[in-house]
């Protein structure tokens, strides 16, 4: 039976549950099956090498942030054959996240809406976690590490938990994100404002300097940037990532907007809005951010990516690699290899 046959039998089911009730089971689901060796049967991507940041990349199409946000399943997820793995955001002290439910899927717009508030188990676990994969013991492939701030740290403090996540995460990453976009933290956007993002990443590239030296290894740095940004913000950015020689971009977060879901139940509630109702803002975004920067830096595409053609699409927008989520949930783990597929060079 193929994958895409399976998650069609499958995903009634799991629909049929809160979404993030869904989510809780399927991970743990997952892990068992790759620890069985139950998911060979998955055809993975054909080889397709990319290098990026310095780095390369078995294919061109990763997992997103935010399905893993504590590094657990990090062995099942790389079963599925993805380029890349990215897990987190992950903040310096374990926080609970905001009260539930915070996650609601809208069917009709092929989208998600969540306000999860970085719940996770804190750095330490998270480093733990990661230590223990299979994934990062074999040095399997690229493994991403996404951090983030505190709910209760003020704003004005928040360098402070992204200069600590990244002293804990350096040496088990391939790159580091540094998610300044997400919208259900307080005040978090604030760090995408002119004055305050050059003062964050000024700190953060003179501890990638000082980490470097003392790991003797280079761990680039990646921004994660909202898809809610106007054509000004969007040149403050790209200015700010030249001045400080960041190492990437990642292009977008979730939207606060809701134009594409009004009127739809679960539309109007709180949150970050994801999957296909994302795909153009976050397009459009990665096109500004390509006449900015050029061939400076690379930007990872993200956002509503639901079959092959709308991972093509980002690369004709101006990214270098793509990354999904939100399109997982709603087409199956075989969106991976359709995605590789679609933008294969050659």
């Amino acid at each position: 039976m193929s994958e895409k046959l399976l998650y069609a039998l499958t995903r009634p089911l799991l629909f049929a549950l809160d979404a993030e009730t869904a989510h809780k089971l399927t991970l743990p689901a997952l892990r068992r099956a790759a620890a069985l060796g139950l998911t060979r049967a998955v055809r993975k991507p054909a080889p397709d090498p990319r290098t990026v940041m310095g780095i390369t990349f078995p294919n061109p199409v990763g997992l997103a942030a935010g399905l893993d946000k504590d590094g657990a399943y990090i062995d099942g997820l790389a079963a599925l054959g993805f380029g890349s793995i990215e897990v987190g955001t992950v903040t310096p002290r374990a926080q609970a996240g905001n009260p539930l439910p915070r996650m609601f899927r809208l069917p009709a717009a092929r989208g998600i809406i969540n306000r999860m508030g970085f719940n996770n188990g804190g750095v330490d676990a998270f480093v733990a976690n990661v230590q223990a994969s299979k994934f990062y013991q074999n040095k399997e492939g690229v493994l991403g590490l996404n951090i983030g701030k505190n709910a209760d740290t003020p704003i004005e403090r928040a360098a402070d938990d992204y200069l600590l996540c990244l002293e804990k995460v350096y040496p088990y990453a391939s790159y580091v994100t540094v998610n300044i976009s997400s919208p259900n933290t307080k005040n978090l956007r604030q760090l995408q404002g002119a004055s305050e993002l050059d003062a964050l990443l000024a700190q953060l590239k003179e501890a990638q300097s000082r980490l470097a030296e003392r790991h003797k290894r280079y761990v680039p740095i990646t921004l994660k940037i909202a898809p809610d940004i106007d054509a000004e913000q969007i040149k403050n950015i790209a200015g700010a990532l030249l001045r400080h020689k960041i190492d990437g971009v990642i292009a977008t977060n979730t939207t606060l907007s809701r134009t594409a879901v009004a009127g739809m139940r679960h539309g109007d509630e709180a949150g970050g809005l994801s999957g296909a109702p994302v795909f153009e803002l976050s397009n459009a975004v990665i096109r500004a951010l390509k006449a900015e920067l050029g061939d400076a830096l690379p930007i990872i595409g993200v956002g509503g990516i639901m079959c092959g053609a709308d991972a093509k699409a980002k690369f004709d927008a101006g990214a270098a690699l793509v990354q999904l989520y939100s399109g997982l949930i709603y087409t199956g783990p075989a969106l991976v290899r359709d995605c590789a597929q679609a933008v294969r060079r050659g």
